[in-house]
């Protein structure tokens, strides 16, 4: 995946994934776009600010 000019990898389990993909469609974004931007805005490994990301979206009941 590419972030901000710069390939990086992203560990996730399926389940993320899938969650991290609907999410991306349901906001109209390519997949790298959205995590770009939490990228940007996390303090924690990326892997982990995109399941916390994605905790939070759920609990907003966004999906």
């Amino acid at each position: 995946m590419t972030i901000a000019g710069h390939r990086t990898s992203l560990s996730l389990e399926p389940v993320f994934w899938t969650a991290l993909r609907a999410a991306a469609a349901a906001d109209g974004k390519p997949l790298n776009a959205l995590v770009a931007e939490i990228d940007e805005a996390r303090s924690t490994a990326l892997s982990s600010a995109v399941r916390v990301w994605l905790f939070a979206r759920a609990q907003d009941g966004r999906k």
